[in-house]
């Protein structure tokens, strides 16, 4: 059934004869008459034809018609109801201009049509205006039109004006007097200014992607922000929408609304503000010591230096682990994977390095990805209790976090390292895990519509992890010397390292450390697998002492795990085998290090010469552990013993035999005595 609305507006159309043209202007005069029976709906019940031209002056006669005709035949209280129909009808013949304007207070009539003529003469179309109030604004207007965002409003440059004074700051030791001159000098200088935003309409939400119409200049990993104050990066830039992901639940986030461009590609603040403080993914601190004031600001996604821009990694980084300096060294600017299954160790490595760096300038950076808040409290009490958070950010994106705070934290982290980089220090950085990073980015990738691959991973996975190690690197000389070194750490099922995201990461970095369940079950750790294990830089990021002591170790440890599977199926074995499995336990023995107890570099050392050199052969392997314990408190308690450890430390190499063998008899006698 035809409404009486849609009649008298088919009415019209019928008599237009297809001048289109017209619609605008009949359009202006039927919104004039329905806001004035809006405003004074009293008079539908005694409006006569004569009041027609002293309440709505010079009309389109059509309009005239239409009133008449509703005045006659007594429906004029359908009038609102025939110009929402002739306005769907306006609105799909002729080509109008959409505009929103909101305004602190109710605009008069006067205003009203002011702003449609300045509106009409700047881009010579029919206007549709929708006016809204919002006391939000304080004052002033904000007007939208189609994809852009005219704002001078009040509340924008109060905004403009607090973030113009936030850069103004009062060091400590400047005078009261000085500040207010700066101060009043500031105020004096600013200037607010109207500003012009592209702007998009939500068309569709789902989970923590969000899809928007219009943004049309928009860019790649450009910033937006929505109505509700939260924040997005544009990932997916299609024909006719973005695919936004939004740091955070997006619930109150609905179809509708507007999002608008920041014109800031997507950043994080960095310096030396950052050091001692837990972050999350966008640099925001969390641990409630206050607001971090950095002073510049570093986009998250970089190109990684040039091989020319490099130079090779020869610098040991020392971890204070013996097994990883010895069977798998580590240089500075150096990819090493940290691998295993759950619950074999990988964190307490990456951490005991952190602590590891503790007085040597190296910088530090843990970023922890998807861990649950209880464990990355646990590593900052660590950190704090040891000294290393005096040297140390970390950046912590939870398991209870939006994926897109997962997927930009290492991006986030290594960022920050980069400051220190180009300043010509070193940096160590630990991604704690890039299977949680993964997992994320797949959830990412699949809610955006990309297509899955491999395990539903999307194609671009392997870039998503080469585009951030390849940002690891030692420079060279001419960009300052500084290095990152990153130790990505990876978790496995049922240590199957051949499955899709370790194999990526195998093939990026320059090493793995393979943690074993069954040796880490055992009681043998770090549980580390020599056999799976290695450094593709080797030698080259050992001192050249550590080089000499260790080079037959592998070979040691190796021949002792086969002879170790052999020896279990018969006891008859040679004197030359039963030598070897010896050696092997007490290799094994002597690599066994606790949690968080570092040694340095001379004193692995000095314990790896012990080893190889036959002087723990005779020891029971229960009494390695306080044998090694005592060694180490005899060689800060000797002259002789201070004067290895200076040799070693100062120049890199051994020391002579003669010093090593004297100290080795001396202290193994007095072991002997306090033994027995």
């Amino acid at each position: 059934m035809i409404s009486i609305g849609k009649t008298y507006a088919d009415t019209i159309l019928s008599h237009l004869n297809d001048r289109l043209d017209r619609l605008g202007d009949i359009f202006a005069d039927i919104e004039k008459v329905h806001e004035y029976f809006q405003t004074h709906p009293q008079r539908m019940s005694d409006f006569q034809v004569e009041d027609i031209h002293r309440e709505f002056g010079p009309i389109d006669p059509y309009v005239i018609y239409v009133v008449k005709m509703m005045i006659v035949e007594h429906n004029l209280n359908h009038f609102s109801e025939f110009y929402q129909e002739f306005k769907f009808i306006f609105e799909h013949n002729a080509e109008v201009l959409h505009v929103r304007v909101t305004s602190a207070v109710a605009l008069t009539q006067a205003q009203r049509v002011k702003l449609t003529d300045d509106l009409k003469a700047k881009y010579h179309k029919p206007i549709v205006m929708d006016v809204r109030v919002d006391e939000a604004i304080i004052g002033g207007l904000q007007i939208v039109i189609g994809d852009l965002l005219f704002d001078d409003s009040l509340q924008t440059k109060l905004e403009q004006m607090r973030q113009y004074l936030l850069h103004l700051e009062h060091e400590d030791d400047a005078e009261i007097d000085e500040f207010g001159q700066r101060l009043h000098q500031k105020l004096h200088d600013f200037q607010l200014h109207a500003g012009i935003v592209e702007i998009g309409e939500v068309s569709a939400v789902a989970d923590s992607i969000v899809f928007a119409t219009g943004l049309s200049e928009i860019m790649y990993n450009e910033l937006v922000v929505f109505e509700n104050g939260m924040f997005g990066i544009a990932r997916n830039l299609e024909e006719d929408q973005v695919g936004i992901i939004v740091f955070g639940q997006a619930t109150g986030i609905r179809e509708g609304q507007i999002v608008a461009r920041t014109y800031k590609i997507m950043s994080v603040p960095v310096g030396e503000e950052l050091i001692g403080r837990v972050v999350n993914a966008i640099g925001e601190p969390i641990d409630g010591l206050g607001e971090i004031h950095t002073k510049q600001q570093r986009a998250i996604e970089q190109p990684a230096y040039g091989v020319m821009d490099r130079q090779s990694v020869r610098q040991p980084l020392q971890t204070g682990q013996k097994a990883i300096d010895a069977l798998v060294p580590i240089g500075k600017g150096q990819r090493e994977l940290i691998i295993g299954d759950r619950k074999t160790g990988k964190t307490t490595i990456a951490i005991d390095a952190i602590l590891n760096q503790k007085d040597t300038g190296v910088i530090c950076v843990y970023v922890a990805i998807g861990q649950k808040d209880s464990t990355v409290r646990s590593v900052v009490n660590t950190l704090r209790e040891h000294g290393a958070l005096d040297y140390t950010i970390v950046v912590n994106a939870s398991s209870a976090d939006a994926p897109a705070l997962l997927y930009v934290a290492p991006y986030s982290g290594v960022t920050m390292a980069e400051y220190f980089m180009l300043q010509g220090k070193d940096v160590l950085i630990v991604y704690d895990d890039l299977s949680k990073h993964a997992t994320a980015y797949r959830e990412i990738s699949l809610l955006l519509g990309r297509p899955p691959g491999r395990e539903a991973y999307p194609g671009d996975v392997f870039y998503l992890h080469s585009r951030l190690l390849e940002r690891a690197a030692k420079l060279s000389d001419e960009y300052g010397g500084g290095s990152i070194t990153a130790l990505p750490i990876v978790e496995t099922q049922s240590s199957d390292i051949s499955a899709y995201i370790p194999t990526n990461i195998i093939s990026i970095t320059d090493g793995q450390i393979f943690l074993e369940s069954d040796l880490f079950n055992s009681g043998v750790r770090p549980a580390i697998n020599a056999g799976l294990s290695v450094s593709r830089v080797g030698g080259s990021a050992q001192i050249k002492a550590m080089k000499k002591v260790s080079g037959t170790l592998r070979i040691d440890l190796s021949s002792y795990r086969e002879l170790e599977a052999f020896a279990q199926f018969g006891s008859d074995l040679d004197d030359t085998t039963q030598q070897k499995l010896a050696r092997g336990k007490r290799v094994v023995e002597v690599l066994k290090q606790r949690a968080h107890e570092t040694i340095s570099a001379e004193k692995q050392v000095v314990i790896l010469y012990a080893l190889t050199h036959g002087h723990l052969d005779s020891l029971p392997l229960e009494l390695i552990g306080r044998f090694e314990q005592k060694m180490y408190e005899q060689l800060e308690a000797t002259s002789l013993g201070m004067q290895i450890l200076e040799t070693i430390q100062t120049t890199h190499e051994l020391p002579s035999e003669a010093d090593l063998e004297q100290f080795m008899t001396d202290f193994k006698a007095l072991f002997t005595q306090q033994v027995v």
